[in-house]
Formats: structure tokens, sequence, C-alpha cells
């Protein structure tokens, strides 16, 4: 199944890139004077892991025609990422602002994306058969919808034509309610029409809880296949599920497993302790680079799981948005080797 699924063309993203701000070390937002700057955006990040582990991938998005906008689109193309799609319009670049969590304090984030270049795009203005030409899979978050009407038209729109043309079409739930409040929306309106053209769904229970506007169980291994095949039964192209579960003692310390839930098979991790952590931001994408690259390279449901917790786990250590790590980094960490690489 993990081969038919996948293949070597390139693999297209849909989404927004933003610039993210952050303070020094573990400040709080404007102790001083000074904020660290990185690229981000949900798909963005997983383009970019995928292309640093060797593989093609593209991105398809909107930008401002400003000095911000060139910075998104050279750290793109820096990492390998084919940025020949996107397109740069006058307007503003969305921004994040990241309050690093420490100790007992949580991690807190502030959007600045509202009326973006991207956000802000009608959906018409895609030309889907350009964009998607050549591409053997189309990458979709549900953060795109959450943006507002035309970005969640969009998405819609991506979806479909990439089903039409034959694409695979793979898509991470990503809820967040904040987006999705601002605006007059329909969450499981929109969220299970881009879900009927998936095969791939990085979502848990949770994910699964909204969908069907059923409640189902986290807690353990049957509760969490009882979600998987509800959204298998619910979903007749949706071929595999992947899927984490963590526990936060602080925000040093978590405890994470990784899921692989197909229609004939499953496997589940061993939860592993990721202890010193440096930045948890863009864990869930390396997650999902992590399950695409194991199934690009023709793995299983065991494969592509702990392709994906290795990779997730790797990320902790690592500031930024994006998974920046090499096959070599991925051979080393599955070897267990945590000693200096000399």
């Amino acid at each position: 199944m993990a081969r038919a699924m996948m293949n070597d063309k390139p693999i297209a993203f849909f989404g927004e890139v933003m610039l993210r701000l952050s303070p020094p070390g573990r400040e709080l937002l404007f102790q001083t004077p000074a904020l660290q700057i990185h690229v981000g955006g949900a798909e963005a990040n997983v383009a970019t892991g995928l292309a640093c582990l060797g593989h093609a991938t593209r991105m398809i998005t909107a930008v401002s025609d400003n000095p911000m906008g060139r910075a998104v689109i050279d750290e793109l193309r820096r990492h390998g990422v084919d940025a020949s799609t996107i397109v740069r319009e006058d307007g503003r670049l969305g921004l994040y602002f990241l309050q690093p969590g420490a100790g007992l304090r949580a991690s807190e984030v502030v959007y600045d994306r509202a009326h973006s270049v991207f956000a802000d795009r009608p959906a018409k203005a895609w030309d889907w058969t350009k964009a998607l030409d050549g591409c053997g899979r189309l990458h979709l978050s549900g953060i795109t919808p959450a943006l507002g009407p035309n970005s969640a038209a969009a998405a819609i729109t991506a979806a479909k034509a990439a089903r039409d043309q034959g694409l695979g079409v793979s898509f991470d739930g990503n809820y967040r309610a904040r987006l999705w409040e601002t605006w007059d929306s329909d969450p499981r309106g929109v969220l299970t029409q881009l879900v009927d053209h998936a095969d791939i769904l990085f979502g848990n229970h949770r994910d699964i809880s909204l969908l069907l506007g059923k409640t189902f169980s986290g807690d353990g291994s049957d509760r969490r296949r009882e979600a998987a095949e509800a959204a298998f039964d619910a979903f007749p192209n949706l071929q595999l599920i992947a899927s984490t579960a963590r526990h936060v003692d602080d925000a040093d310390s978590h405890r994470i497993a990784a899921r692989v839930d197909m229609r004939d098979s499953a496997h589940q991790t061993e939860e592993a302790l990721v202890a010193g952590i440096v930045d948890r931001l863009g864990a869930g994408d390396a997650f999902a680079t992590g399950v695409l690259h194991g199934l690009i390279e023709g793995g299983d449901a065991k494969a592509a799981a702990e392709a994906g917790l290795a990779l997730t786990c790797l990320k902790h250590s690592l500031p930024g948005d994006a998974s920046l790590f090499t096959r070599g980094d991925l051979a080393a960490f599955e070897g267990g080797g945590l000693d200096v690489r000399r």
C-alpha cells in the first residue's frame, strides 16, 4: 500500500509562508528590544524538511513583493524547495510572534496575519493546472482554510484539482481555534470537504471527533484504532492516518509516541522521552515530514511511524520552524548515536 500511495514525482505544498518573530532566549515578548526572525508555515516546514532529505518539493503560495517576501523565497530556495510557483504581489506578509515557554510557563503564539497577500487572494486567482504540473502529491493543512473565506475556498479548490488530476492528497488537521474564530466559519464543514479528497490524514482522535461530530478517546491503542476505523468508514478515499500522542511534563520535557493506521494494519511506537527542549514549534510538521519520507522510501506503517517519531524528536533540538535534518542525521538518531560525531 505504501508504495502505491507515493511516487518519485515532486510533492506540491499549498499554504501561507510567514515570518516568525520571537525574543532571544526564553524572554517575554518585548522584555528587551530585540526579536529573532525565522521563516515558517505548516506546509513550508514540511516542504523544507523533505527537501533536506533529498526529495523534490514545490511551494505554492503568495508573498509580499518587498524585502520580506523576497527573504521568504530565498530561504526556501536555500534549502532546495522549488519556488518557481510562488506569486509576489503588493500587500503584506503574514507574521506571528512566539513567546517561548520555560519550566511551567507555556509557550504562547500571537498571530498577525489578517489580510495578508495569501489570505486575501481569491480562490479563482490560482492556476492549479500549471501549479500542480508534474507533481505526484499535494500537501495541505487545516491552517490554510482557517485564515478566511478566500483561503478556505482556495484550499478546497486545490484539493479537488489535485484529485481530478490524479494526484494524492495529504492533509494535516492542524486545528487552530483562534484563527477560525476570527470569521463566520464552519470548521467541520470545510475540513470535511478537504479530508474527503485526502488519502493521507495527519490527525489524532480529537481531529476525528471534530470531523465526525462524535467523541473518541485517545486513551490507549484500542481507542485510537477505534477512531481511525471510524474515519476510514466515513472517508472512502482515506488510506492512512498518522498521529502522535504527547505527554507534557513541563516546557523542557515531553514524552511522545507515534502511530500510523492503515486500513489493514497499524503500528504504534514506544514512547520517547524528549528532554532539554530547545523549540517545539514545527514538531508536528517534522512528524509529517518523517512519515512522508518513510512512505516515499517504500516503508510500511512501522517504518513510517518510526521515521516520523525520529524527526519530531530531532526537531525539538532545533530553533526555528522547519526540520533541517539530513538522511545522515536521521540514520544517526535511529542508530542511537548520541555522542559527538567526529
